[in-house]
Formats: structure tokens, C-alpha cells, sequence
């Protein structure tokens, strides 16, 4: 890859500089495409954007950036996005720093921040070249997430017409699923969103499913797969609790879907289990009220002091092969167990050996 170090002012980086939430942003009199379909959204919070416009007015340095130099003679972003962006939207009056926009300050001020200096490496490469490049630039500062790298890498129509329905701040797939109560945990601009809903649809193989429609013109079946999957939920679990946001819905949709199933007797057992202090991942139930398996719940554990109460109970005896053991060579195990109502309790605590415990757990 060739590299070339460049100075350039605020004044010429700036030129032109508009943002458009379906277009994108640009600047640089329109020959700058500063949010390329690889990169992120602008994630920078007021106090990390004033951060950067308080460098600026001292004459502090800020790091190094990076361009891509495209065939037609036009750039993309490759590193500094969320401050070229701070940058823009400064002077472009959408926000003030020490109660001072860009408007309120006098000329020489003006000057002095569009005068500013920031260096700039021009890149000249192949596709390939430039996103291992984007990736280990981006190893610093706003860590990239695992599906910001999966959509430098299958940018394409598709990825487009997907960040549209997924991964604005006030996206369809977004609102949709937080209208009631939140079914999806995470932030759209940092392709949270997008990366569940890809998870869902193809059983948690998201890479294979971007790669196999990289070049489609839209992300019609991704966002219709979606709202069926919303729509199930709504319809089979009426009482909404915050710990349904923690749910793989899209799992037990993929697996469930054509199953009857009653809401009202899926809500006795669901408020049954809320309910359980022996229950201690409440997230789990949905996924155990439907599959039966135990796993999913984390039943509360026996303490130490159960433990030892129950060990010396017996004496060190295992009560299955009558050998005595150990305290550190026999496991806690419910008398009675969970799902017949035994409870985590001292009384309904015994000791067995490791091998009759794990022959107990496989019947």
C-alpha cells in the first residue's frame, strides 16, 4: 500500500461539508466520502466531540488520519471519521462548546480553528490492502465491534439497504422491537441490532449469512424474518418483563413457530418461575417454559456451608455406593430434585461422590 503524509486545514477538509442520514456525510467540496459503507455510525458522545473541538482551539494535536484514495480521484475515510465529523458539526452550528457556537465567535477565532492543521496519510491500495489496513488502524480508539469489521468486509447493496432498517438510531427494526418493551438489548449505531437479527435468522452463522447476500440489491428477507419474529413474541408471552430483552427470541421462533401454543398457560408458568429464588437467570425462563431444559435457568447453587452441614451429616458417606470420600471428592446434589419442587436448601442437600452424581445427572 502506498502512503503519502499530507497537512491540510480544517478550512479545505471541511469545504462543502454536509450530512445526510440515508446519503451519508461528506465534505472536502463533495469529493470526500467521510461514513463509507464500511465504517461505523458516529458514536462519539457530546463530551468526546467537545474533546475534540477543545484541541482544536488550543492548537493541540490530534492524532493522524487516514485516506483512501478511490480511482476516480475521489477519498474515503479510513480512520478519523468521529472526528472529522465533531469537526463538521461544529462549524456547521449543531452544537456549542463553554455555551459558544461557531456563529458566536469572533473572526480571529474562526480563523484559527479553520486554519488549524490536521495530518492526513493519503492511502493508495487494493480492496483487500485497504481493509486489513481499516482493521488494524481501528485496533485503538473506539474498539470496532466484531460486525463493524463482518460490514467492512461485505460492503455491498445490501449491507446499505440493512444499516437502513437496523442500524440508525431510530431504525424500523429498532422502534419495532422496543415499542411494548425491549425484545433486543444493544445500540443500533454500533450494528448491535443488526448483528442479533442476522444471528437469528441464520442460527448464529452471521458472516456465512452476509456473505451469501453481499450483492443483493436489499435486505427485504433479513427485515421480513424480523417482524415475524417480533410478532410471535408479542403474540405468545402478553406480559412483558425487562428480562425479555435478554432473550435469543429469533432461537426459539426458528423452533417453535409452527407450535401451539397457549399464552395464557405459557404466562401461569412464567410468573411461577419469576417468582422461584432458586431461579437465578430469570432471562432463561422463556427458553425453558418451551425446550424443559433445566440449563437455561442456572439453578441457585448449594453454599459452602450447605455443603459442608450435609457432608458431615453422612459422615463422608455416599449415600449411593456407601464409600467414604473426601469432602473435595463429592459433589452438592438436590434430595428431591428441582423440578419436583426440591428446593436449594441445607435439608435438601446431600453429598455424592463425583461418580454417582454425574451417573445421577445423565439418567
Amino acid at each position: 500500500m502506498k502512503i503519502d503524509l499530507q497537512r491540510m486545514s480544517v478550512r479545505e477538509v471541511i469545504d462543502g461539508y454536509k450530512d445526510s442520514d440515508e446519503l451519508g456525510v461528506t465534505a472536502f467540496k463533495g469529493n470526500l466520502n467521510i461514513r463509507p459503507k464500511y465504517q461505523r455510525e458516529f458514536v462519539y458522545d457530546d463530551k468526546q466531540r467537545k474533546a475534540v473541538i477543545s484541541s482544536v482551539k488550543k492548537d493541540f494535536p490530534l492524532n493522524v488520519m487516514y485516506w483512501m484514495k478511490n480511482d476516480e480521484g475521489t477519498y474515503e475515510v479510513l480512520d478519523g471519521q468521529q472526528r472529522t465529523i465533531s469537526i463538521g458539526q461544529y462549524v456547521n452550528g449543531d452544537f456549542s462548546l463553554t455555551d459558544q457556537y461557531f456563529h458566536n465567535l469572533t473572526d480571529d477565532e474562526k480563523n484559527q480553528i479553520l486554519d488549524y492543521e490536521l495530518m492526513i496519510y493519503f492511502c493508495e491500495g487494493t480492496d483487500k490492502e485497504r481493509l486489513d489496513w481499516f482493521k488494524t488502524i481501528n485496533v485503538a480508539g473506539e474498539k470496532l465491534t466484531e460486525q463493524e469489521i463482518r460490514n467492512a468486509v461485505y460492503t455491498g447493496p445490501w449491507l446499505s439497504d440493512a444499516k437502513l432498517k437496523f442500524s440508525k438510531s431510530n431504525c424500523v427494526a429498532y422502534l419495532l422491537a422496543t415499542d411494548g418493551g425491549a425484545l433486543v438489548s444493544g445500540s443500533p449505531i454500533r450494528q448491535e441490532v443488526l448483528e442479533i437479527a442476522l444471528s437469528w435468522i441464520n442460527n448464529g452463522e452471521v458472516a456465512d449469512y452476509m456473505a451469501k447476500h453481499q450483492h443483493e440489491n436489499n435486505a427485504d428477507e433479513l427485515w421480513e424474518y424480523f417482524q415475524k419474529v417480533i410478532a410471535w413474541v408479542r403474540q405468545k408471552f402478553t406480559n412483558y418483563r425487562h428480562e425479555m430483552k435478554n432473550v435469543e427470541w429469533g432461537t426459539l421462533y426458528n423452533q417453535f413457530k409452527d407450535t401451539k401454543l397457549d399464552p395464557e398457560t405459557l404466562e401461569v408458568k412464567i410468573k411461577e418461575l419469576m417468582q422461584d429464588e432458586d431461579v437465578t437467570r430469570k432471562s432463561g425462563i422463556y427458553s425453558y417454559v418451551l425446550t424443559g431444559q433445566e440449563k437455561h435457568l442456572s439453578i441457585r447453587a448449594f453454599t459452602d456451608k450447605m455443603k459442608r452441614e450435609a457432608y458431615e451429616r453422612q459422615n463422608g458417606v455416599c449415600p449411593k455406593c456407601r464409600k467414604h470420600f473426601d469432602i473435595s471428592e463429592m459433589e452438592a446434589d438436590h434430595i428431591t430434585p428441582w423440578i419436583e419442587g426440591g428446593h436449594t436448601t441445607a435439608e435438601n442437600c446431600q453429598m455424592l461422590c463425583k461418580d454417582d452424581n454425574r451417573r445421577k445427572s445423565n439418567i
